[in-house]
């Protein structure tokens, strides 16, 4: 997945996303004279050295581009990129806490920093351009609700969606592929509506049509619809339910914006099927070039624990 052929030495590199404490800006830095791509923006790091790791190199690169020592920080995603002179693989990390203040503990040895807005336009150029991919990604929410409606009545989840949005909930995933047309289509325009008032993300499930319909972001692929597809669906934000590599894979290779991988715990939806557990559930991020999301026992309680694993984030069908 996130392998490549090489005709040229792969060099590992960590690049750090440093998140503001209230989780609405990152940073980006400016690479200075002298150096390749000087005056490109870029999320700063640097090589991993021999005998280091990747967590090891991102809190030296840290301490010696930044003068910060970081405290807290998770693995996100890890992409390869072609450059003229390189072959990088770029692991990125989210870091959340750190001591020291910015250039002011140490020197910078960038030539600028710029906060940046998480789901807003970039007011900076140019980026180096193996990040601006993963600018996209990182607006991406990390809590996802999974609607169920059916079980529940339209009613009463809509009542339950109000809530959880007024709680900060950003992405919502409409599901119940079971609802009768009228009443799913019902459902999605009082949804979006809910939506529109606090800019959250609303996907549906499968069904193209009513997402159209509706007005809504994008489309949600089942595990058997993501075998059906042989291209992208054509909305702005596309994911999908995966169980293993082979289909994680498939959703990159697809170019998709997200996957939901599990069950990683056990759930009442599912009991009969025996779930990752977190290390199987690392191994498989780990080599997915796409913002993973933790499907499977999953609540507000787990989600430090799916990004220490290197969750994207968690999607919840009932703890939401």
């Amino acid at each position: 997945m996130s392998a490549a052929p090489s005709a040229m030495p792969i060099t590992e590199v960590a690049a750090a996303v440093l998140l503001s404490r209230d989780g609405r800006e990152f940073m980006l830095a400016c690479r200075p004279e002298g150096k390749v791509y000087a005056g490109y923006w870029e999320f700063p790091g640097g090589k991993v050295e021999p005998g280091e790791d990747v967590r090891q190199a991102l809190v030296r690169e840290l301490k010696e581009e930044l003068g910060i020592t970081v405290t807290h920080a998770s693995p996100w995603l890890r992409r390869h990129f072609r450059y003229p002179h390189a072959h990088v693989c770029l692991n990125f990390w989210r870091v959340t806490a750190w001591d020291g203040e910015i250039g002011i503990t140490a020197p910078l040895e960038h030539s600028a920093i710029a906060w940046q807005p998480l789901t807003g336009p970039v007011t900076v150029a140019p980026l180096l351009p193996a990040n601006a991919p993963i600018l996209k990604a990182l607006s991406l929410p990390c809590s996802m609700a999974i609607t169920q409606a059916e079980q529940l009545g339209v009613s009463a989840e809509l009542l339950r969606l109000e809530r959880a949005l007024a709680r900060g909930i950003r992405l919502i995933q409409l599901r119940d592929r079971g609802l009768a047309p009228d009443a799913r289509l019902d459902f999605g325009t009082r949804l979006m509506q809910l939506a529109r008032t606090v800019g959250a993300l609303v996907l549906v499930s499968e069904d193209a049509d009513l997402a159209r319909r509706i007005g809504a972001h994008g489309r949600h692929l089942s595990a058997a619809g993501l075998a059906r597809s042989t291209t992208r669906p054509d909305f702005a934000w596309v994911g999908a339910s995966c169980h293993d590599a082979a289909e994680l894979t498939r959703a990159s290779r697809l170019a998709l914006d997200y996957a939901l991988l599990g069950p990683v715990l056990p759930t009442l939806s599912h009991p009969e099927a025996a779930p990752l557990g977190w290390p199987a559930f690392a191994r498989l991020a780990r080599d997915c070039p796409l913002p993973v999301f933790a499907l499977g026992g999953q609540s507000e309680a787990t989600l430090s624990t799916a990004q220490q694993h290197g969750a994207h984030g968690i999607a919840m069908l009932r703890a939401w």
